[in-house]
């Protein structure tokens, strides 16, 4: 079977693509860039040649779930794909998001079998996505620092991975987290032990957070939408860890320190 991967060279996809390619499993990856080309701003009927010869697909929906328009593509998306014989849909989700609640069920209510993937705030913010440039600046600055149990998205790839081939997944949501939660400020402490990178955290106000997002080069938009979900949704909601890892994989979730150690070898936040 075909494995149909909706941003595929995404953070999560590409790192579900290489464990598919691995075993020889024929992947094929919806982006602007590919062959057929996919857009969620298209009309969803462009979307149908994608759909050719594929059994499974990922779906990630970018920016976020908790964007506006997200539960409508979502829906389309998983309505179309079901027709055209689709038989599997997984979903990657976010935990405590009560917008991306809605595009899940927009899913489910079609799919022939689905499974969704609620993952806390991902570990490797830090160094591949927005968190980055404030690693480097030397401070990152947010308007909470309640605990959040960052998973790991070698994690999340495994998970998603066991869910897109093997059976017993049907009507599963999992809520991935690693095994203790972290505030940002325990984060930016334990980036500078692993870095030698003098990096500290501090309060802001949601629009500080915001001109500082945008100052690192996050799009307005997406700045905003994260400002907004930093406030309503890290407010301790999240903070437990779960075991769904590893009933899913049959392996312990990753630690954080043992991400910021991984990380700091390849020396992505190096002093220059």
């Amino acid at each position: 079977m075909t494995f149909l991967l909706i941003g595929g060279t995404g953070k999560t996809g590409r790192r579900v693509n290489d464990r598919l390619t691995a075993r020889g499993l024929p992947v094929r990856v919806g982006s602007r860039s590919g062959q057929p080309p996919f857009d969620w701003n298209a009309e969803p009927d462009t979307w149908i040649p994608l759909f050719d010869g594929v059994a499974a697909a990922y779906v990630t929906y970018y920016p976020d779930l908790a964007f506006p328009g997200a539960a409508e593509s979502i829906r389309a998306f998983a309505e179309r794909a079901t027709a055209a014989g689709v038989r599997r849909l997984v979903l990657l989700s976010g935990r405590g998001e009560e917008e991306a609640e809605v595009s899940e069920h927009g899913l489910c209510a079609v799919a022939t079998e689905w499974t969704v993937v609620r993952a806390s705030w991902f570990a490797q913010d830090f160094n591949e996505y927005f968190l980055l440039p404030p690693v480097l600046a030397g401070e990152i600055a947010l308007p909470t620092d309640v605990p959040e149990p960052f998973v790991d998205l070698e994690d999340v790839a495994d998970v998603v991975v066991a869910a897109l081939t093997e059976d017993g997944h049907h009507g599963m949501t999992y809520e991935l987290t690693g095994p203790r939660p972290v505030t940002f400020a325990e984060a930016a402490a334990e980036i500078s032990a692993a870095s030698g990178r003098a990096v500290r955290f501090a309060h802001v106000t949601p629009a500080e957070c915001t001109a500082r997002m945008l100052a690192g080069g996050v799009p307005v938009e997406e700045a905003e939408a994260l400002t907004d979900l930093f406030v309503r949704i890290l407010d301790g909601r999240n903070a437990h860890v779960t075991d769904d890892v590893k009933r899913v994989t049959g392996h312990e979730a990753r630690d954080f320190g043992d991400f910021v150690r991984a990380a700091a070898a390849t020396g992505v936040w190096t002093p220059r």
